[in-house]
Order: structure tokens, then C-alpha cells, then sequence
């Protein structure tokens, strides 16, 4: 089947924006992506600004983050059984709702360690649905699969420009208005979302049979039976439980490191944001499963390198650069890993095994931010980021030697798929 608009002349890198679907969800979750990155960082600031704890920003971390873990996976596999287009759009109204219930409860001045581990529980939680959701969903918005690649990286091209903006904006309005305001902005975002995928009338997606265990269980079988999935597994387990930690330290680094202020915060979050989206420009112009593979391997490494310079550096703007690499490390790695696991994976399994995926990676950056945030409190950020690089950079050299292997394994899994 042909795009719904050939007509339109886009770039290679553009391809998968040809698919009207794809176009309507792409200007929707591009919006939502802004606010949530502007809440995210309002967050973090405004938890440090009232309790000055590093402690809290891990544990925070880690409850927004560690439900998708343990509930991920089943939700995976009740996923694949239901209409995820009618789903998608109640879980895009349950986040509106946890942006509200925070936004008023900052203006009511009401806020306190409980009430802010309770919200980020209530948003892993619902995040446990979101992200299996949408990410399972975007293969039936595209006509042609040779542009699903494509797709998956624009996609995480948002996720990434929002990390870029939404820190710099959300420095602006901290400075003018309050985290209040950040909060009730996120929560208005998530309508266009709906807005969008109301206007969608996408292609039927098979759904499983069976009872939510056994789907379940069928799926682990699939996943544990794929050696690249065990191997992306392992991956995102390593990436995440190091690199991806940084983000819970940040705060720390803006404020006691810098001296500075939320707009310090928001300087570092947009550079790490900008190397993240340079990532995903260059995971647009990949067409080959090896060439995806490389850059995943590449963003490993880059990683661990840039947390050894971010721990050493007695400059911001040197902290600001190594910021700009490890956020394309991270990047170019987790939806390098995603791209590949859409490529290798059967449609019949592919709610479940995103689901795996997104519990990996969220779940363990969850620990790794739980983790973090208690080693910096007794012996500083500096040390935490300089230990978290090392460990890093010893998987980093293991997955270098293993890679040609991987690669054969990668081509022998997508080959048999339709």
C-alpha cells in the first residue's frame, strides 16, 4: 500500500511522515512531549528548592519509574488482548489528571514529601500503559514497513526535542510563574494527544487470545527464546542502571556543584536534551539493522566516557558538553535497542515485548536513580558519577568484542518475518 500522501516531497530521514496517521500522532505527541518535559523539570527543581535532599530525588525517581518494572510486563500482555487505540486515549486522560491533581496541589501550597511520592507512583503506574501503548501502536499508523525504522526514530526524535525545549522553557516560567504553572501546562498538552488519535482510523491490529497469564507467558517464551532480545535486555539493564541516573543528580550538580539556580538546571538538562535529539537524527538516516547496531554500541561507550568527564569537570561549560554527549549516548542506545527489537519481533508479540523493553528501561533507570541519589548523599555527586562511568565502561568494552555476533543474530531473526 502506497503513503496516503505520495504527492508530499519530504526528506529520506522525513520518509515515514508521508502516512497520514503517523502525521496526525507525530504534531500530537509532539506537543504532550514539551509539557511533560517542562513538568519533569519543574519537579525536580521544586522537590530540591523545599526538601534540599538528594535522597528524595532518588526515591522520587525511582517510584515514577520502578511501577513500569513489575507491572510493565503484564501490561504488555493485556495490551496485546484490547483495543489500544481506545486505551491509549484513557491513559492519555488519566496523565492530564495526575498533572492537575499536582498542579493544585502546588498552588494550594499543600505539597509534601508524601504527596509527591504519591503522584510519581500514580504516574509510573499509568507510564506502565502509556509507553507499551503507543510505542506498540505506531507500526498500524505507518502503511509501508520499511519505514517502521523510520517512524520509531522520529518519534524518539520528540521525546528528545521536548528534552532540548522543555528544560529551557521550564527554566523561563520558574522564573516567571511557579511550578504550579508548569504543572497545569503539562496537563493541557496531553489533549492534543487525544485530539489526534480521535482523527485516526488506523489499520485493525491482531489481537492475542488467551487469559492475561497465558498471553504473558507465551511472550516471556517468545523473548527468552531470541537471543537479540536477551542481549537488548542486558543492554538496557547496563545503560540504564548507570547512565541514565544522571538525571536524578542533576539538581545537585545545578545548585551545590555550579551554584546556580533553576536556570543552571534547566542549561544542563537542554544540553543533555540536544544530544539526545541529535541522536535520533542520526538513527533517522540509518536504513540497516548493522548500521543501528553500530550506533548502539557507540552510545554505550560514549556514555561511560561522558560520565567520567562530567564527574571530573570543574566548569559548566565543559559539564554542559559532556552533558551533550551522554544524552546522545543514551539515546542513540535505548531507541537504537527499540528500532532493532521492532525489526526482529513478530506483530503478534509486539505489545508484549515493548512492554518488556519499557520495563527494562524505565524500571532499572528507576533503581539506578534510587541508587544514585543515595550515594550522592553520603559521598557526593562527583564520586557517584565517576563509579557509575567506570562500571559502564567495562560492559561498554564486552559488547564491543560480542558485537559481529549480535549482528548475525539480528539478521537471522528479522529474515523470517513476514
Amino acid at each position: 500500500m502506497k503513503p496516503s500522501v505520495s504527492w508530499l516531497r519530504l526528506p529520506d530521514s522525513l520518509r515515514s511522515l508521508r502516512h497520514r496517521n503517523f502525521r496526525i500522532y507525530f504534531i500530537g505527541q509532539g506537543i504532550s512531549m514539551l509539557g511533560t518535559w517542562i513538568q519533569q523539570v519543574a519537579l525536580s527543581w521544586m522537590i530540591y528548592r523545599i526538601t534540599g535532599s538528594a535522597a528524595l530525588l532518588g526515591v522520587t525517581a525511582f517510584c515514577s519509574l520502578f511501577p513500569q518494572l513489575v507491572v510493565g510486563p503484564l501490561a504488555g500482555a493485556w495490551i496485546d488482548k484490547q483495543d489500544k487505540r481506545r486505551w491509549l486515549i484513557g491513559v492519555q486522560s488519566l496523565l492530564a489528571l495526575q498533572a492537575f491533581v499536582l498542579a493544585a496541589g502546588s498552588w494550594s501550597d499543600s505539597v509534601g514529601s508524601g504527596f509527591i511520592v504519591a503522584m510519581a507512583l500514580c504516574l509510573g503506574v499509568i507510564n506502565s500503559f502509556d509507553g507499551p501503548l503507543r510505542q506498540s501502536m505506531i507500526a498500524s499508523f505507518i502503511d509501508e514497513r520499511s519505514d517502521l525504522s523510520n517512524a520509531l526514530a522520529l518519534n524518539a526524535m520528540l521525546f528528545n526535542a521536548g528534552r532540548f525545549l522543555g528544560p529551557l522553557v521550564a527554566g523561563m516560567m520558574l522564573g516567571l510563574t511557579s511550578e504550579a504553572v508548569c504543572f497545569l501546562f503539562n496537563g493541557f498538552t496531553f489533549l492534543a494527544v487525544v485530539f489526534g488519535l480521535s482523527r485516526i482510523r488506523g489499520k485493525p491490529i491482531p489481537r492475542a487470545s488467551g487469559s492475561v497469564g497465558e498471553v504473558f507467558r507465551d511472550g516471556l517464551v517468545y523473548a527468552r527464546q531470541s537471543p537479540p532480545v536477551r542481549k537488548f535486555i542486558a543492554i538496557l539493564v547496563a545503560l540504564n542502571l548507570t547512565a541514565s541516573a544522571y538525571t536524578v543528580l542533576l539538581p545537585v550538580f545545578a545548585r551545590d556543584v555550579f551554584a546556580g539556580d533553576a536556570r543552571t538546571l534547566g542549561w544542563l538538562w537542554g544540553a543533555a536534551g540536544c544530544g539526545a535529539f541529535s541522536s535520533t537524527i542520526f538513527l533517522a538516516t540509518r536504513r540497516t539493522n548493522a548500521a543501528i547496531l553500530r550506533g548502539v554500541t557507540t552510545g554505550v561507550l560514549l556514555g561511560a566516557l561522558a560520565l567520567l568527564a562530567m564527574g571530573v569537570s570543574p566548569w559548566l561549560p565543559l559539564s554542559m558538553a559532556s552533558m551533550a554527549v551522554l544524552g546522545f549516548g543514551i539515546s542513540v542506545c535505548n531507541v537504537g535497542v527499540l528500532m532493532l527489537l521492532q525489526a526482529t519481533t513478530a506483530e503478534q508479540f509486539r505489545g508484549r515485548v515493548v512492554a518488556f523493553f519499557t520495563s527494562t528501561r524505565f524500571g532499572f533507570d528507576a533503581l539506578g536513580g534510587l541508587a544514585a541519589g543515595f550515594l550522592a548523599a553520603h559521598f557526593g555527586p562527583r564520586i557517584t558519577i565517576v563509579v557509575e562511568g567506570a562500571i559502564l565502561l567495562c560492559f561498554a568494552a564486552v559488547l564491543l568484542l560480542s558485537r559481529r555476533r549480535l549482528a548475525v543474530q539480528i539478521d537471522t531473526a528479522s529474515a523470517v518475518l513476514p
